[in-house]
């Protein structure tokens, strides 16, 4: 719980700058990438998980989708209001990503990027993703691979050193999904520790259908 608390407290503390400091870790290019790996269609209802300062929201709604974002910080809540709140397609709901304030079957779309390293249970994470699709719905999850920088757990407050994606796309089989592909997406995570240590880490993702 230690994890967690730190983890909310630092997202907090971050909120305003967030969007000049997500620019430095990773390309715009990782949205876009998302977005056609689900092929989203206008008019579409999309959940955007774990969204922050609406990195992921901001893109959809310019491809003209409605969006339900997601988010455990009152402070990015706050963010998320004050960018999109008079858009007539966006909502924002406070809730926890392992436990979705979304209604069972009503998303055409979900995604979750660079969220799953900082939740408590994955596979409840992902089972949720499952859970908010109409059948035929696909989720993209985008997220780093596995890697030895222990300064994302100690100044970042990740959760977990990123992932295996074989083992991320066997958790959204255990979770019911129909179709499940995973590969590189062809981007990096880029950080540097408060001891000028440098990382670049791999971006994966996983694509399903319900």
């Amino acid at each position: 719980m230690m994890e967690r608390t730190s983890s909310v407290r630092y997202f907090e503390e971050v909120a305003r700058e967030w969007d000049d400091l997500r620019k430095g870790y990773f390309r715009d290019e990782v949205r876009e990438k998302a977005l056609d790996l689900a092929g989203v269609r206008p008019g579409e209802r999309a959940a955007d998980i774990g969204a922050g300062t609406g990195f992921l929201s901001e893109a959809l709604l310019g491809r003209e989708l409605e969006v339900v974002a997601v988010d455990r910080s009152s402070a990015m809540l706050a963010e998320l209001e004050r960018k999109f709140g008079g858009h007539p397609g966006f909502r924002s709901r406070g809730g926890d990503t392992e436990a979705l304030p979304i209604e069972t079957g009503t998303i055409d779309c979900s995604f979750a990027n660079m969220v799953l390293h900082h939740v408590e249970s994955p596979d409840a994470m992902i089972g949720e993703l499952f859970r908010i699709l109409k059948p035929g719905g696909r989720a993209v999850l985008t997220d780093f691979e596995r890697h030895d920088f222990d300064f994302f757990l100690t100044e970042y407050y990740d959760r977990w050193p990123g992932f295996p994606p074989g083992e991320v796309a066997a958790m959204f089989r255990a979770a019911g999904f129909a179709s499940v592909e995973e590969g590189p997406l062809g981007e990096v995570c880029q950080a540097e520790s408060s001891a000028g240590v440098r990382a670049m880490v791999p971006i994966f993702f996983v694509r399903a259908v319900r």
